[in-house]
């Protein structure tokens, strides 16, 4: 197939591995100190990733010259997370290079699998939300669209989870420990940041700020490299340093601990990602951490913007900068007041622009998610801000009386202050008064977004919400972490998949041919032997890669419904039981996820979910038919291995409540069937794959919401289920915790009452459908048939066709 070449398709220069081998023991001599015969594992990973990073810079500064030249406009995206996983396969695959590098360590005796290995994951962020910004600045690059990530340099990230006795326990993550090869220091960007203090009138009566505490952001950066190599983008993150490192005259009086508070203070900041904010200090963390990265990326930005295109009224038509999600709101007010106070504009004029500049994504419908912080905190950190929110928030309650005069009710809605009980400062309120575009991240959280929690704000401004489904980058998700299907699809369609993910469509002709479906089903079950083996070597269980792997790996999160896949793994377990003589599937049960550490209830499934593995893979009565793994600490590289191997995707949350996901799409591509509700970005999975490839059961999100209305008694759901009424007494008598019987009692007793994510309620529909799954599974063809339909419809999930989106849509850049 002829196609035109495009960004994604730039050829690269080889070089011969013997050529490559001598620059890495250059590498290894002059910048890592080492003698070839003296050098360990990590000596050649620091090596291999210097000299691999030497031929990136040429390209990074190549790109920054170029957009430098062309006065292009430049996206920020600004986030708390970027979870971009190990950078050296990444980086080899994209600069073409890959067996080159392969070939060259191979002549020196080194294996680049096992060094590739030993390279730690970046602890910059936790979940779906990070990864995407890591998907989306990967794809700006791929896409030769010029962009800055910002975000903080966390030292020991969100926390490393490892499992006693079932429980999880939360570690520092010490990634950093012997450093980070990849990233740059930038002394030169440095920009003091203040809280609290006052504001006064200057000799011209304006207002001026003067924080009573500052510290400096310092920039680090870290090369993307795009597919391809045309373009080097930069992820700049921040680190804190106190103005004072140590206070001498406390020191030597002998206050050799309080000498270093400023110190400590300062870099607590960039210390833990997502510090549990169940305490009043831990909140004022969380907001300082939220501020300190935002004013730090926005004066970064308009310096650079005053430096290469001096008018800071031209800001919206060279930069576009995009809030991924609330995080970063606190920037609506900062630009106005690095706009008013800094620049001189007026109050009008400054909206206008700060306007015209932010788009805000919003990732979630939970109330308790859409950030707000009482005010009296707010107030007390960030004075000029709160002046500042209280003068935009004039404008568009005004706005919104002019709407609807005689409703206090949708103004008050409106308001960026809540005002009942305690007031506190609505973030997303902010974010979506302060940006020209807000979108939602799959179809029909777009539309619950207009309908639900911006149903008054959308009311306001009528054309502002708009959607943009998310996407992953197939570089790490297909050709990276699977590359056994890779070449399979290579030797079916040929390469033109590699730089056009929806051309992944080819494939379906190859669905019902049974030696591909041979060689495809060869693939997954080599996949799954790697996972096996990891299985069997961390946590000393023996799974069949001939059963069933049944996957959901995800953050823990009631709403995501880990709890259901436990209870029906229990019911199964108690049915294989009972029936030894039916033909069951066999089954491996994998759950992997963290808990937010002040998440009791999250922390408790984690523990059942090890109780209940404890039990069942220890009973001789079910054998091989139904392993449980729960496997610790998951992170990008353990999603790496999981994926390909995963048969079957739970993708269950409560409809209606998952903003789009992420997971299901990297499954669903590396050929992993979809059990799901119709949620989040799983309806447009069922568009693509069609209706007889995926398993949809369960309520839909408007059937939610009218249980919910009508009263719904979970009580009566679960005593109108035999299965479920069982595992629920099996788990609440202490069945699975004979140390401690009453373990259970409170998470069964709030089912029977209060069973808000509708567990209960779905249980048949879900346990009825895993039923029939194991009757599909049976038949090989049939199964494979539909993966293979599920890889060939996912290229339209790429994250470059979302920031196309963004791109033409928000952005204005193509």
């Amino acid at each position: 197939m002829s196609v035109s070449k495009g960004p994604l398709e730039i050829a690269l220069e080889a070089e011969a591995p013997i050529d490559l081998a001598d620059r890495i023991i250059d590498a290894l001599r002059y910048r890592i100190g080492k003698d070839r015969q003296a050098a360990r594992p990590h000596d050649w990973l620091a090596a291999t990733v210097l000299t691999v990073r030497d031929r990136v810079i040429d390209k990074w500064m190549a790109s920054t010259r170029n957009a430098h030249a062309s006065g292009a406009k430049r996206v920020y995206y600004l986030s708390l997370e970027f979870l971009i996983g190990r950078l050296l396969r990444d980086a080899l695959s994209n600069l073409g290079v890959m067996e080159e590098v392969r070939a060259a360590l191979s002549s020196l005796d080194v294996d680049l699998e096992i060094i590739r290995e030993i390279e730690p994951d970046a602890a910059l962020g936790n979940g779906g939300l990070g990864r995407l910004a890591a998907c989306f600045m990967e794809s700006l690059a791929s896409l030769d669209l010029p962009a800055y990530g910002y975000g903080i340099r966390y030292v020991n990230g969100m926390f490393r989870q490892r499992i006693d006795d079932g429980w999880q326990v939360e570690l520092p993550e010490t990634w950093l420990e012997y450093g980070n090869p990849w990233e740059f220091e930038r002394r030169e960007s440095a920009y003091h940041v203040g809280f609290g203090g006052e504001v006064i009138a200057d000799e011209a009566a304006l207002a001026k700020w003067v924080p009573g505490e500052q510290v400096i952001a310092m920039a680090v950066d870290t090369p993307v490299v795009g597919y391809g190599g045309k373009r080097v983008n930069t992820l700049r993150l921040w680190n804190a340093h106190a103005i004072d490192p140590i206070r001498l005259d406390a020191f030597n009086a002998g206050d050799h601990i309080g000498a270093l508070a400023g110190k400590n203070r300062a870099e607590s900041l960039t210390r833990v990602l997502y510090p549990a904010d169940s305490s009043s200090a831990g909140q004022e963390l969380r907001l300082r951490q939220e501020y300190f990265f935002s004013s730090a990326s926005l004066q970064d930005i308009l310096r650079r913007h005053i430096q290469y295109f001096g008018d800071i009224r031209t800001l919206p038509d060279k930069a576009a900068i995009q809030l991924n999600d609330t995080h970063p709101a606190v920037s609506v007010a900062e630009m106005m007041r690095l706009l008013i106070d800094v620049h001189n504009l007026g109050f009008e004029e400054a909206w206008k622009i700060t306007v015209a500049t932010f788009g805000y994504t919003n990732h979630t419908l939970l109330p308790e998610a859409l950030e707000s912080w009482p005010l009296a905190l707010f107030e007390r950190l960030l004075p000029r801000h709160t002046q500042l929110i209280y003068a935009i928030n004039a404008n568009v309650l005004k706005a919104a009386r002019k709407v609807r005069p005689d409703d206090d009710a949708f103004v008050a809605a409106i308001s960026l202050i809540d005002e009942r009980g305690d007031r506190r400062v609505r973030m997303a309120n902010l974010a979506f008064a302060g940006s020209h575009s807000v979108n939602g991240v799959a179809a029909l959280h777009t539309q619950l977004m207009k309908e639900t929690v911006f149903a008054d704000l959308n009311t306001l401004y009528p054309n502002r919400i708009n959607n943009k489904t998310n996407g992953i980058t197939p570089r790490r998700w297909l050709q990276q972490c699977n590359p056994r299907l890779t070449s399979l699809i290579r030797e079916a369609i040929g390469d033109s998949f590699l730089a056009r993910a929806e051309n992944l469509t080819d494939l379906d002709a190859f669905a019902s041919d049974a030696a591909f479906q041979e060689k495809f089903a060869a693939v997954k079950r080599h996949n799954k032997v790697d996972l096996s083996e990891y299985l069997r070597r961390t946590l000393g269980i023996k799974t069949d890669p001939d059963a069933m792997f049944d996957v959901q790996i995800k953050r823990i999160h009631e709403y995501k419904r880990q709890l259901l896949n436990i209870l029906e793994t229990v019911a199964l377990y108690n049915q294989i039981r009972l029936h030894p003589e039916r033909d069951w599937t066999p089954r491996v049960k994998i759950f992997a996820g963290k808990a937010a550490s002040s998440y009791h209830r999250a922390k408790q499934i984690i523990k059942l979910a090890n109780d209940v593995a404890r039990r069942i893979n220890a009973d001789p009565a079910v054998g091989s038919l139904l392993k449980v793994a729960f496997i610790p600490n998951y992170n990008v590289s353990l999603a790496e291995l999981i994926v390909p191997a995963a048969d079957l995707s739970e993708q269950i949350s409560t409809a209606g409540l998952e903003a789009s996901g992420t997971g299901n799409m990297k499954f669903a591509l590396n050929g992993a069937l979809t059990i799901g509700t119709l949620d989040g970005a799983n309806i447009e999975i069922r568009d693509r794959v069609g209706d007889d490839n995926i398993f949809i059961f369960g309520m839909t999100a408007d059937q939610v919401a009218a249980r919910r209305a009508e009263g719904y008694d979970p009580a009566a759901a679960i005593n109108a289920s035999p299965e479920l009424a069982q595992a629920l007494a099996n788990i609440g008598s202490g069945v699975f915790a004979p140390d401690d019987p009453a373990r259970y009692t409170d998470l069964v007793h709030d089912l029977f009452h209060s069973d808000w994510f509708m567990v209960a309620a779905d249980f048949d529909a879900y346990e009825r459908t895993q039923r029939r799954i194991d009757k599909v599974f049976q038949h090989s063809a049939i199964w494979t048939e539909k993966a293979v339909h599920n890889t060939a419809n996912m290229g339209w999930f790429s994250s470059d066709r979302t920031i196309q989106q963004y791109a033409a849509d928000i952005w204005g850049m193509i």
